[in-house]
């Protein structure tokens, strides 16, 4: 899934977007605030958001409350269940930090199936050209 999100980030068409891949436990509160745009992906663990995302916010949230505000995101979950539990994680803190969805959460439960991975690409491909157009 983060693959089909960067190469919609990355996608051709879009020219004015750097994309910089850094992992949950290893992001910091400078890497959150030098970027744009976030977007988010997460396995769903015991129907909650993963332990390395749960990190990053509690890493980052304070230091960023206030400097990255009206920022875009977009969620990703591959589900264990239903993805409602690490959706309703997210929702609170990227709420809290004032950062706006560019779309709804790409949930993918069952079998990872084409259709998912094309949702993720569109989720990439979103908010790198609403970046790239000035949009957000």
């Amino acid at each position: 899934m983060t693959e089909a999100v960067v190469a919609g980030a990355t996608h051709p068409d879009i020219d004015g977007v750097e994309v910089v891949q850094v992992a949950a436990l290893e992001a910091t509160a400078d890497d959150v605030m030098a970027a744009d745009g976030y977007l988010l992906g997460t396995p769903e663990n015991f129907g909650y958001m993963s332990g390395a995302l749960k990190h990053f916010f509690d890493t980052v949230y304070y230091d960023c409350l206030d400097h990255t505000r009206g920022r875009p995101y977009g969620l990703f979950v591959r589900a264990g269940n239903d993805g409602t539990g690490a959706v309703r994680a997210v929702e609170p803190l990227v709420t809290g930090l004032g950062w706006k969805a560019v779309a709804p959460p790409v949930v993918a439960t069952g079998e990872l199936t084409d259709a998912h991975l094309e949702a993720c690409r569109e989720l990439g491909m979103t908010l790198a050209a609403g970046l790239d157009l000035g949009i957000y």
